[in-house]
């Protein structure tokens, strides 16, 4: 289970990575785009507590095209990735993409100006993986350390495929859950669930 104020930073962490970070220096790209979203959100802060929909728009904008969700479906099922059918596979993905989309909107209510710390980062030569580690500072209670790791694609391209806040690892924490779910009752059970979840959060 994730504790109720680290759900409260996922959608955070999410729009941290949500771009595309090309060239050498990651940890840079990353500042440059944190700093860009949350202008953009505390600019919009009013219209987007009039118009919850907005929240879902600047999700699919900006975070949808630069993460990597084939990959991360693929940790998340794990063991259960080569035992499920192709078209399985797609919608698993397609349901766990658009409820990861309504989850991180909803918590987006939650973040109010902290302070984010970013902390030294050195790349190992010719690496095609990078960790970014920061620290957010709320404004009552402990700092939560927020690692992004990103993967590089084609080109010069980084895509995010998991987030570990509080050292719990997106993917791993998923993969738990819905490991149990295909374990007791199958993969379109899960399947199910979760676009009973998405449909939850949109009424």
């Amino acid at each position: 289970m994730i504790p109720r104020r680290v759900k409260a930073v996922f959608f955070l962490a999410t729009v941290v990575c949500g771009s595309a970070f090309a060239g050498p220096s990651p940890d840079l790209l990353v500042q440059e785009t944190t700093d860009k979203v949350l202008s953009e959100l505390n600019a919009n802060r009013g219209n987007l507590q009039a118009d919850p929909s907005l929240l879902y728009q600047i999700v699919d904008e900006i975070v949808l095209p630069h993460f990597d969700f084939q990959r991360m479906s693929k940790l998340v099922l794990g063991k259960h990735w080569k035992k499920v059918k192709d078209s399985q596979r797609q919608k698993f993905e397609q349901e766990f993409k658009a409820l990861l989309v309504r989850t991180y909107a909803t918590a987006l209510f939650e973040y109010s100006d902290q302070e984010i710390v970013y902390k030294p980062y050195r790349r190992e030569e010719g690496s095609d993986r990078a960790v970014i580690k920061t620290v957010l500072i709320p404004s009552d209670g402990p700092a939560i350390p927020i690692d992004y790791a990103l993967a590089k694609g084609g080109g010069d391209s980084w895509r995010v495929y998991d987030v570990r806040i509080d050292e719990i690892s997106m993917v791993t924490n998923y993969r738990g859950t819905y490991g149990k779910i295909i374990d007791s009752r199958g993969v379109d059970a899960l399947i199910e669930l979760l676009a009973k979840k998405r449909e939850a959060l949109t009424e």
